[in-house]
Order: C-alpha cells, then structure tokens, then sequence
C-alpha cells in the first residue's frame, strides 16, 4: 500500500471514529462540567500521545523538520478549535440544541474546500458558492426545533442562546484553516507536532478551569467514557487525521467527511435519547449536498491535492 492511499485511509478512518465525539463529549459535559470535561480528555490523550512520540525516535527527529510558522499557526489554530467545540458543547441548553450544535460545526468540510482556494491555490467553480448556501441552509433547518419553518423560529433560536452556535461557528472555521494550513505550512514533512497541540490544549483547559474555579464531579461510570474520548478520537483519530491531510488525497478525504454530518447525528441521537425529527434528517442532507457540491466544485493544483 502506497504511502499516500494508506494516509488517506487513515483519514477515512478518523471520519468514522469522530462521528461519536460530539454525543460522548455531551454526555461528559453534563456530568463532569464543560470545561473539566475538556481539560480531562485533552490532558489524558495528549499525554498518552506525547508518550507515543517519545519512545519513537524516528518522530521525535521529524519534529525538526516542522517551520516555526506551522507551529505558532497549526498549534494556535488547533487550540483554538478545542476550546470553541468543548465550550458550543457544553452551553448548548439541552441535548437538542447539542445536535444543532454539532450540525454548525460540521461546516468544517465545507469550508475546508472554500480555504483551499487562496491557501492552496486550488480552482473554484461556480458551483462552490451554492455548495457553501445549502451547507448553510442546513444549519439554519436544523435550528427550527420541531417548529414551524420561518425566520422568527430562527432568531428566537439564536437569541436564547446564539453564544454556543457561535462557538460552534468559530470551531468550524478554526478547523478548516488548520487543515488547508497544515498542508500548506507541512506537507511532506516527516515530524508531526499533533501530539504537542494535544497536550497544549488539555494544559489550556487546564487553565480555563483554574481561572474559573471549575471543579470536576467525578463518578466512577464516567472512567470508560474519559478513556474513549482519550484514547480513539483525541489520541488516534487526529493523528490519522493529520496524517491524511498532510500526504493523503486531500479532496477525496474532505468529501468522505461530508458523510461525517449524518453520522454524527444518528449517534449523538441514539446515544442523547434526542428525537430525530424531520427537521434534522433535512438539515443533515442539505449540510451533506452542500459539502458534496463545494467537494465537486474545487480543482486542486498539482502538488497540492
């Protein structure tokens, strides 16, 4: 197996394993607090992958081989991404609003192909900007709550509670840079600093937590979920993640991760016990259709696809 179809199985993969993240994360949050919640699985995860990089001497020499603009861009990019997700998560009023949430911030595919373009010099077509407008009419259908369709429904919406679909909105375009940007400021390089930003993000949340005195509320059921999210999608599936985007199929990653959506929907309903009602199953499709056109829309120039 190739080098570069193994990355972009490796990114597949990662797709499948965050599907869980946003219902495992609520479920965490709401037990443990928003913040502590974060704080536990990064620090967890970034120490297992911290310990991974030090016993491998062949990752430890790559990490010179990385710019100083990836890690001061990538790193700051990367915590910002984890504390906006944790935070949407967590300040979502009811599990409801929680899939709502996740909807926002699956955006990231979308807008991912969109930053390709004067990141990465890739060629748009027309069809990009009407990809982008149903991806966000998907999350403006998502928002109605089993009510009737219309722009009060919206807004009232937003007003209860705009702060956490905000943060989901920063997330998403938080995550799209980091990726079009690691490509960018990586590529081929061998070192892979994902473990470090792992780690600097649990040592942020960290601080957050001192900062406002928040306080964990530990139960012993809550271990297995804490070493899920520790291990699968914090530990391995952003390692894989950031290996496809730096020597995988960059636009055929990025269009598998348009069935991410769906997937994460199902779960994060099955998991929450939150109905999924016919507003979500058209919001998944119209973010899924938009992701699929923008995916169709973006031409990647050689040595950058």
């Amino acid at each position: 197996m190739s080098d570069r179809v193994l990355a972009t199985a490796l990114g597949a993969l990662s797709i499948l394993i965050w599907a869980s993240t946003i219902a495992v994360s609520r479920e965490l949050t709401e037990q443990l607090g928003t913040l502590p919640a974060a704080a536990a699985i990064y620090v967890t995860g970034g120490v297992l992958a911290c310990g991974h990089l030090l016993v491998s001497p062949s990752r430890r020499s790559g990490l010179a081989s990385l710019r100083s603009a990836y890690w001061a861009g990538c790193g700051s990019l990367f915590v910002l991404y984890t504390v906006t997700f944790y935070l949407a998560i967590g300040l979502a009023r009811g599990r409801q609003q929680v899939v709502e949430v996740g909807l926002v911030n699956y955006l990231w595919p979308s807008l991912t192909q969109v930053l390709s373009v004067p990141i990465l010099g890739a060629r748009p077509r027309w069809s990009l900007w009407p990809g982008i407008a149903i991806s966000m009419a998907g999350v403006v259908l998502a928002t109605f709550q089993g009510g009737s369709p219309g722009l009060a429904a919206v807004l009232e919406n937003l007003r209860s509670n705009g702060l956490a679909h905000l943060l989901a909105l920063v997330a998403a375009v938080s995550w799209g840079l980091y990726n079009t940007l690691s490509r960018r400021l990586a590529g081929e390089a061998k070192g892979n600093a994902v473990p470090v930003f792992i780690l600097a993000s649990g040592v942020v949340l960290v601080g957050l937590c001192a900062w406002q005195g928040a306080a964990p509320r530990w139960k012993p059921q809550l271990v297995r979920e804490l070493v899920y999210m520790a291990v699968f999608p914090t530990f391995l599936a952003y390692d894989f993640w950031d290996t496809a985007m730096r020597r995988g199929h960059l636009v055929l990653v990025a269009s598998l991760s348009y069935l991410t959506p769906l997937l994460s929907t199902i779960i994060s309903c099955l998991y929450l016990e939150v109905p999924l009602g016919t507003a979500l199953w058209g919001a998944c499709a119209l973010v899924i259709a938009g992701a699929a056109l923008c995916s169709r829309s973006v031409e990647v120039r050689p040595g950058g696809s």
